[in-house]
């Protein structure tokens, strides 16, 4: 699946990634941060469990039941 990437600061130097699919608009229930774009049109397996380098777990099922894919709080990466 081709995806948007977008990315936002959190505390203590960490940041969050939000993923949707390519084209489509942040939804809106997400649009009340401050998201960054990072990459365009990035082809990502949505079958795969979990995508560590975005810190993103069961990225198809939260893609299906909400439209985006995003970072757990317990995962969060530092910058």
């Amino acid at each position: 699946m081709r995806v948007d990437i977008y990315r936002r600061p959190e505390p203590e130097g960490r940041f969050s990634h939000l993923v949707v699919p390519e084209g489509k608009p942040i939804p809106q229930e997400a649009t009340n941060t401050d998201w960054s774009s990072e990459q365009r049109g990035v082809e990502m397996d949505e079958g795969q469990e979990h995508w560590e380098e975005l810190g993103i777990p069961e990225p198809g099922r939260q893609l299906r039941d909400k439209g985006y894919a995003i970072t757990s709080v317990e995962e969060q990466p530092r910058s």
